[in-house]
């Protein structure tokens, strides 16, 4: 570096600055597009896509903000200088425009593009060099305003937050109170909750209340759940333990989004298999051929399928055998459904059942929401029955067959093995 281009750095108030290294995938644009697409209940990959960014770049995000929503504006304040017009700087730039030309352009002041020039260029290379992307860094790098976390600078609410959420008793002296062994847990289902520390487990709600009543006069020791929460999802938090998400209700190591919870319930039931969509002379009991059906659930996950026509109340039973490997492939989340319910077991043992019947017989069948029947797209085809979803929580729309159900169950008490 030369003399003159030292000087020149020094009256400009500007030292070397690091160079940002790879430009970013994305701005903070399309960081606000994926969010307001996962707050909407997009998928991540959906969601990443309407940002316009690639799957593995929006599962990082989701990933490193544990599914927690940053809440970034959607737009920044028209005082500040945006990519858009960055890019103008740098192009009109590169094409020899002085500083009072480009904010005549730009609608700006002359002072704003000159503090732009000099704040927010490469020095590398001590060369005043504009970018728009390493502007822009610079910027949002600029922007930026962390906070320290409570956790973090709070030694004792720290340590008063993890021992609630673990579980862990502590006496006047400070000491570990060791409880009484517990009984281990039978259930087959989340068996971290024959834990101790499961068990005397605090929520972060909880904890937030109760600080108010065991430090009254000490404001240092409140927090609100949602910073608990945080502090538990966010990667760059670093104040509790990650394993602490395992003490957790629901025990996820990110937080999933309401919206997208709420759109997956019953995701196989499509408008035109709505009850509503359903030929009013259903509803007559006139003209047979019209089926009503639901599972009888017995030991061990096993059951039988009933159809009971709606005009004559004929009632069918369909065998729902186990799948091979059952019992031998341990269960996992989303694996394979080897009970004899899953969707395609169960859209193929109503075909063989159903189809044995005239076809002025098989013209529709009503089910409740559940996912049982989320090939039916499959079954309808396959035996020309139109198939019609019931409304959530209403079983009298299915009387006749929910009357049958109580009425089996004098032969198939529960407890019964339906799977022999």
């Amino acid at each position: 570096m030369g003399v003159l281009d030292r000087q020149r750095a020094v009256r400009l108030y500007r030292g070397q600055i690091p160079s940002p290294g790879r430009p970013s995938v994305a701005w903070r644009q399309d960081r606000v597009r994926f969010w307001a697409a996962i707050a909407a209940g997009a998928m991540t990959e959906d969601a990443a896509a309407e940002a316009g960014v690639s799957s593995p770049v929006g599962f990082r995000w989701f990933r490193h903000a544990g599914g927690v929503n940053p809440c970034l504006p959607e737009t920044v304040s028209g005082r500040y200088l945006s990519s858009d017009e960055r890019e103008n700087i740098a192009l009109w730039r590169a094409q020899g425009a002085g500083v009072r030309e480009i904010a005549r352009r730009l609608k700006r002041a002359p002072s704003t593009i000159s503090r732009e020039l000099r704040r927010n260029a490469s020095t590398r290379t001590y060369r005043l060099d504009y970018k728009a992307s390493t502007a822009q860094w610079h910027a949002e790098r600029r922007a930026r305003r962390p906070k320290t976390a409570k956790l973090v600078s709070n030694d004792r609410l720290r340590q008063y937050v993890q021992d609630k959420l673990s579980g862990v008793v502590r006496g006047a002296d400070g000491q570990v109170i060791v409880g009484p062994a517990a009984a281990p847990w039978k259930g087959r289902n989340k068996p971290h909750r024959g834990d101790r520390a499961w068990v005397q487990a605090w929520s972060p709600e909880q904890i937030a209340r109760r600080l108010p009543l065991d430090f009254p006069d000490d404001v240092t020791m409140r927090i609100s759940h949602e910073a608990i929460y945080q502090a538990l999802y966010v990667e760059s938090r670093g104040a509790l333990k990650r394993d602490l998400v395992s003490c957790l209700r629901r025990g996820r190591a990110l937080r999933v989004p309401r919206a997208r919870t709420r759109s997956k319930a019953w995701a196989h039931v499509t408008p035109e298999t709505l009850i509503s969509q359903r030929p009013p002379e259903v509803d007559d009991r006139a003209v047979p051929g019209h089926w009503e059906g639901d599972l009888l659930i017995g030991l061990q996950r096993s059951a039988i399928g009933t159809l009971v026509e709606r005009s004559s109340r004929f009632t069918m039973l369909v065998h729902l055998p186990r799948e091979v490997g059952y019992g031998i492939i341990p269960r996992t989340k989303n694996g394979p459904a080897l009970a004899g319910y899953g969707a395609i077991t169960m859209a193929n043992a109503l075909e063989q059942t159903i189809t044995t019947l005239p076809a002025q017989l098989r013209r529709s069948l009503t089910w409740d929401r559940g996912k049982e029947l989320s090939a039916h797209a499959q079954f309808s085809v396959a035996s020309g029955v139109k198939v019609f979803f019931a409304d959530p929580k209403s079983p009298w729309q299915r009387g006749t067959n929910e009357n049958t159900n109580g009425l089996l169950r004098q032969y198939f008490p529960k407890g019964t093995d339906l799977s022999r």
